[in-house]
């Protein structure tokens, strides 16, 4: 039995990205009909420079989460993204499942302000539980392979966190918030221009007892810790020297600093995980003249985890005797990861437009709880892409992409992208994508050892071990994406058809015998991950206060077709928005309704088919509206639903017995902000 551990328009061309504006602002703004441009720097741009060649792209905006009261990210994203499901375990700041086109938790790549925060230790460690909601920009979701701008994991998708831009005028917030689970949260921004600087600082806390999250059946006397909490504190900085009106210079710190409870049905009297993460980014950008442009980007991210991990002991009666069994004190695991990026942008007036660049990335990390040696990790690529312009085909944009990689310790592997879109009329068009990605192995699979051999005498001592396979190659896969979309009227859709195919398959904990002792391993296994899906999204004005969207999204992801889905990833997921915002008033509010379909949870056993509904309304004050009251009551109807699936032993027998994770139950949140 595995131990237990901490878990690790060209105008139509545009309207990818209009399904996913606010549909209806404080102000009762009616739906854009043109995309919001973010950002001119070469980086900032690729999204958008992907959605107009044929990648579907959402973005959610800092109004869009203010408005609605959310404290996390992971809540933002659960409820507002359509065809992104994600299933907090224990509430917010908590480990997630997440899926994207029917991906796996460990195919979608996470990024601030275009770092990576994917946990390369535990590729499937859920990398949110660091970021409140109040620092965000906006939100970047791309949907599908994108390997050759992101790299490793890109697989199912890219969702990047943009923080609190530069802007010249001065202008900022303070915030306050309750919530009912005996929770509070403040926060603060601040932003202004002088001269040739830029300056942008920001600052939350965010701290609960929490909630219950397992049925009083389920819980075990030897659990005396029985609400999980958190305590969530982040600082930021960001500095901007415009060293001529077409270069900037700029420096980005961020800080957080948190206690996460860990939460466990049996046994438990403390169990957490304090983090402190650093992220340090330097940005040189220059616009050479009007037809080149240069980016550079260095970075470094810290990771530092401190366990903690309290039991309550029993005697042979299965009793609490009040003794303590302190199993790690403060043991760390964590990782640092910097690197370079270089790109270059040509658009020299003929039929083509050309990106070159390249990106180095240097991983190390460890961890003492589930004992993995010190991984250390060079990742070098080189990558390019080739779009057409308008020169060429004035209603059609095509783009082909290659990326070389070499790791240090896996094979080289190269990838390719073909993408594009067809505006038939300015209202409606038809894209598609096409290529292939990769996702490296990660430290846990490559040089885990949970191996307890005190004599070394080549046989494990406890008649258990479990340990990672140094010759992984990476997972390889194809995908496919196709869509048809446009407008009618008042009305926007788009149905999108994916496809995706992975090999060399990397098998987690599969049997295997050293010196007559069973223990585990990680293989590239023959099996192939099949995954196939629809999603259809669709959004719509009903008149200029009232606005709605509704998308569905079904996916089978299976092991060579058998029939079988696979674990965490519900079958079909509806999810339904309504926003009103008054023409004459400043209020408005937001139902959202997520419903998940049948997902196959751990240890055999089928969870999901529940309905989660939100319901926030905000309300604004003051001559220049800078006064905003906002309350939200997060799952309305106090739906009692299984997040996950795990697994424990009775106090009384010893005998192991399953128990649900709840997802949050009904919670009520007000919160104040002020402007200035």
């Amino acid at each position: 039995m595995r131990r237990r551990t901490p878990e690790r328009s060209e105008r139509a061309g545009l309207g990818l990205l209009v399904l996913t504006l606010p549909l209806g602002s404080a102000l009762g703004q009616q739906v854009e009909e043109e995309i919001v441009v973010y950002g001119t720097q070469i980086e900032e741009s690729v999204p958008q420079d992907l959605s107009r060649y044929g990648n579907r792209v959402e973005i959610i905006t800092a109004d869009e989460i203010e408005e609605r009261g959310f404290v996390d990210v992971t809540e933002t994203l659960r409820m507002l993204v359509p065809g992104l499901h994600i299933r907090p375990k224990n509430g917010q700041f908590d480990y997630f499942d997440a899926s994207l086109q029917g991906s796996r938790n460990a195919e979608i790549l996470w990024l601030i302000d275009g770092v990576r925060i994917t946990n390369r230790l535990y590729n499937g460690t859920s990398p949110l539980d660091t970021v409140p909601a109040q620092m965000i920009e906006r939100i970047e979701v791309l949907k599908g392979g994108q390997g050759i701008f992101y790299g490793t994991q890109a697989v199912g998708g890219v969702v990047n966190i943009v923080t609190k831009e530069f802007r010249d005028e001065p202008g900022g917030d303070a915030r306050v918030g309750l919530n009912s689970n005996t929770g509070y949260g403040v926060s603060a921004h601040y932003r202004a221009g002088f001269g040739d600087h830029q300056l942008v600082a920001y600052a939350s806390k965010d701290e609960a007892d929490g909630y219950q999250p397992y049925r009083d059946e389920d819980f075990q006397p030897s659990a005396t810790d029985r609400e999980r909490g958190y305590d969530v504190n982040m600082i930021g900085l960001k500095y901007a020297y415009n060293v001529t009106d077409n270069a900037r210079l700029s420096v980005q710190y961020q800080h957080t600093d948190n206690t996460l409870d860990y939460m466990r049905a049996y046994l438990n009297y403390n169990t957490v995980n304090e983090r402190d993460e650093d992220i340090w980014t330097l940005k040189y950008d220059w616009q050479v003249n009007d037809s080149i442009g240069l980016f550079v980007k260095a970075y470094q991210h810290y990771w530092d985890t401190n366990y903690t991990e309290i039991f309550n002991t029993l005697d042979a009666n299965g009793d609490v005797t009040g003794d303590l069994n302190v199993r790690n004190n403060k043991a760390y695991w964590g990782y640092e990861d910097y690197g370079l990026n270089a790109m270059a942008k040509f658009e020299l007036g003929g039929r083509f437009d050309y990106v070159l660049g390249f990106d180095h990335q240097n991983f190390s990390g460890s961890d003492d709880v589930w004992r993995i040696g010190k991984l250390e990790e060079e990742v070098n690529a080189l990558f390019g892409q080739i779009r057409t312009t308008p020169q060429l085909l004035e209603n059609t944009t095509l783009a082909f992409g290659l990326r070389h990689n070499e790791p240090s310790n896996s094979e080289s592997s190269t990838v390719w992208n073909f993408s594009g879109q067809h505006n038939f009329t300015d209202n409606l068009y038809a894209r598609a994508t096409l290529g292939t990605s990769f996702r490296l192995p990660d430290a846990e699979a490559l040089f885990l050892n949970e191996i307890y051999d005190a004599d070394n005498d080549g046989v494990p001592d406890d008649g258990y071990f479990a340990i990672g396979n140094p010759n992984l190659k990476a997972e390889q896969s194809e995908n496919i994406n196709l869509a048809i979309g446009g407008t009618y009227d008042r009305f926007t859709y788009e149905l999108i058809y994916y496809t995706r195919d992975i090999t060399d398959y990397i098998d987690s904990y599969v049997p295997i015998t050293i010196a007559g002792v069973d223990g585990e391993t990680f293989i590239n296994s023959n099996d192939e991950v099949n995954v196939d899906g629809i999603e259809l999204i669709t959004s719509f004005e009903i008149n200029p206060s009232w606005a709605a969207m509704v998308s569905y999204s079904q996916s089978n992801t299976e092991l060579n077709s058998d029939g079988i889905q696979l674990t965490g990833i519900p079958e079909n997921e509806l999810k339904l928005r309504a926003d009103y915002a008054s023409q004459r008033e400043p209020f408005g509010f937001s139902v959202l309704i997520d419903h998940v379909g049948d997902i196959n949870a751990r240890r055999g056993v089928t969870r999901g088919d529940y309905t989660v509904i939100d319901l926030s309304a905000f309300y604004y004050m003051g001559a220049r509206r800078e006064h905003q009251l906002v309350l939200r009551i997060e799952n309305l109807t106090d739906e009692i639903y299984a997040s996950r699936v795990d697994g424990g032993a009775l106090d009384a027998t010893g005998s192991s017995y399953i128990y649900d994770n709840l997802g949050m139950s009904r919670t009520v949140h007000a919160s104040y902000s002020r402007r200035f």
